[in-house]
């Protein structure tokens, strides 16, 4: 009875904060899996049965539903495998390379290379609906089925399957025996249904990255090598007769000699994936963070680390303490810190990253992949579609994160997210540019994928608030959390969030910067001064319009400050720099090339005119932004 009390209270402390999206008329599909998987650590198959109950909330009728079957790209010839060879800079992680006869660099796809043994697979052995076989078609990563009978609006439907899996050598995120030794790193695991929603079906082949899910419940049952410790998405419901660390203080876990195996029972109410991490050589720490959430740490027992990582907890509660006061609080009761996979990636109530770094590395990792529970998991966004809010968004406000919990001091840069901005600036010189409305998987090289997704991506925020202000950009922040958590926001949500919040229209921003290549180039192209009065012009060089912050530099040390509106915008920001004397000038429509304006001096001498020296307008030429009175 007390363990039904307990799961109730889990459930129900979720309920609250069911979504709550603004949009008239949005809704979302939604799923209850329950899996029980037997894992083999020997040769590592697993089989697995699974009944999924699928509530169909859309105004549609479904004749057919696809799931995704993950671990079937690692074999040789799938549309990884191929990608691998057709890109120009392959991710190293998943490449050998040698030099050929020639003397050039040779890259072969280790996907490629995988025995029968060792590459991953997902077969659906039997699948019915309501009782009834269903056909079903295996195309790559996606298994097709043709339903037995329509599932309606506003109705439910059961889907009842067994399954066989194999956990493929580690090549990218999941797979076992990891390159630091970590037996089983399970993300992406299950035949996972794929999501339906306004746009229509999601049936994406796993070709390279990045994922879109079914929000709903997840109960789940691994069972495996008793010396096997397991850190997962969700509460384990039987963490007295498991022991490893989990159970209640106080309570002496005793395993018959003669038992092989244990069961480990998760519940996850309320997320849109489950992932799993597993060692027979973990160690196990707890640590209780802000708001009653119970962090895990399971990482390996190897000296080497083991500091790093002990010093990693209560900076991770830093971290945790920061997220919530900044963006909104975290509303689950558990977190883990799992060292797997092959660098860093979040899932829901968890993370895998790989454990052998220098501790500002293991800050920096662990803090990207924690705020992506609120940017990619609570806010679920489309990751595929709109790659660069998850990762820029989290890029973003960990950057932030990671400042604050090891201390460095924000002031000691005008611009501390100037890394992004640079790296931003390199494609642009390089002419080799998507826009970020670009499909994660078909950018021309990962190099672009990277920049646009992390760097680009995080310029969009700090950007934002050179256009509308720090404080109404992260009000923008805690509002859109706020208004969309556990939905699928889009990126015009989010823009409207902000547009709610500060007043101003910000179509034009949203566009250039995410569905073009437009870029950013002011120059001051004229500065003159005549006893008390002085006249500037500006020039517009590339498409991309913004609103200008111009400070004169008096050569008595005195500034002052104009601003010129962006038209487009109809609404003006408040003075950055109230400290400094602003005058508001009229707006600076697109279509005029320059903009020109004569003012006062008041018998100053002037000494230079700059445009934005906090360097957050992303221009891409910014020796044209300062010019001396010659």
């Amino acid at each position: 009875m007390k363990k039904i009390i307990i799961f109730f209270s889990l459930i129900s402390s979720i309920t609250w904060a069911q979504h709550n999206n603004p949009n008239p008329g949005y809704w979302q599909q939604h799923v209850d899996y329950k899996m029980d998987i037997q894992m083999n650590v020997k040769n590592f198959q697993y089989s697995g049965t699974q009944e999924l109950i699928y509530t169909n909330n859309s105004p549609d009728t479904l004749k057919k539903v696809f799931y995704h079957l993950y671990f079937n790209a690692f074999q040789p010839g799938s549309e990884m495998d191929v990608r691998l060879t057709s890109i120009a800079d392959p991710d190293k992680r998943m490449v050998k390379s040698f030099k050929g006869g020639d003397g050039e660099q040779v890259k072969i796809s280790k996907i490629s290379q995988l025995k029968p043994n060792e590459i991953g697979y997902i077969k659906v052995k039997e699948l019915t609906q309501d009782g009834e076989q269903v056909k079903t078609k295996v195309v790559g990563t996606i298994l097709e089925v043709d339903l037995a009978k329509p599932i309606l609006p506003n109705s439910k439907t059961t889907f009842n399957m067994t399954f066989d899996g194999q956990v493929p050598v580690m090549v990218r995120r999941a797979g076992r025996n990891s390159a630091e030794g970590v037996a089983l790193s399970m993300s992406q695991w299950y035949p996972k249904m794929a999501e339906f929603d306004f746009e229509g079906w999601h049936a994406d082949p796993y070709i390279g990255r990045e994922f879109h899910g079914v929000w709903g419940n997840f109960d789940v049952k691994i069972t495996l090598d008793k010396n096997y410790t397991v850190g997962a998405t969700g509460y384990l419901q039987n963490k007295n007769e498991i022991g490893h660390g989990y159970q209640d203080a106080g309570v002496k876990v005793s395993i018959p000699k003669k038992q092989k195996t244990l069961t480990w029972h998760f519940v996850a109410p309320n997320v849109h994936d489950f992932a799993w991490g597993a060692d027979d050589n973990f160690i196990h720490d707890k640590l209780m963070g802000p708001n009653g959430v119970e962090l895990h740490f399971l990482y390996k027992r190897d000296r080497e680390i083991v500091k790093n990582w002990k010093e990693l907890q209560p900076a991770t509660v830093k971290l945790l303490e920061y997220f919530n006061e900044t963006i909104g609080e975290y509303p689950y009761k558990q977190y883990s810190v799992i060292q797997g996979g092959d660098g860093g990636m979040e899932y829901a109530m968890c993370t895998l990253i790989t454990g052998k770094r220098s501790l500002p590395s293991l800050v920096g990792v662990t803090a990207h992949e924690l705020a992506h529970k609120w940017f990619q998991h609570l806010l679920a966004t489309n990751e595929s579609k709109h790659e660069w809010m998850d990762e820029g968004f989290t890029t973003f406000i960990s950057d932030f994160a990671v400042k604050t919990v090891l201390e460095k001091d924000l002031q000691e840069d005008e611009n501390p997210f100037r890394s992004n901005y640079n790296s931003y600036f390199y494609m642009v010189k390089k002419e080799h540019q998507n826009p970020l409305s670009t499909h994660a998987d078909r950018y021309d090289d990962n190099m672009n994928y990277g920049i646009s997704a992390y760097s680009k991506g995080a310029v969009f925020i700090t950007q934002l608030a050179y256009v509308i202000g720090w404080d109404n950009t992260m009000k923008t922040l805690k509002r859109f959390y706020h208004d969309y958590k556990f939905s699928h926001p889009t990126p015009n949500d989010f823009k409207r969030t902000a547009e709610r919040v500060s007043g101003a229209i910000l179509d034009w921003y949203l566009v250039d910067w995410t569905q073009t290549t437009n870029t950013i180039d002011y120059a001051i192209k004229e500065l003159k001064q005549e006893e008390n009065t002085a006249s500037f012009t500006l020039e517009r060089i590339e498409k991309m319009p913004m609103p200008i912050d111009l400070y004169v530099e008096y050569e008595d040390g005195s500034m002052e400050s104009f601003y010129i509106p962006n038209t487009l915008m109809r609404w003006e920001k408040a003075n950055p720099t109230p400290e400094i004397s602003r005058t508001i000038l009229k707006g600076w429509d697109w279509a005029h090339p320059t903009f020109t304006h004569t003012f006062n001096t008041k018998g100053k001498k002037i000494k230079q005119l700059i445009i934005d020296p906090s360097e957050l307008m992303a221009d891409i030429n910014k020796k044209d932004n300062s010019k001396a009175l010659e």
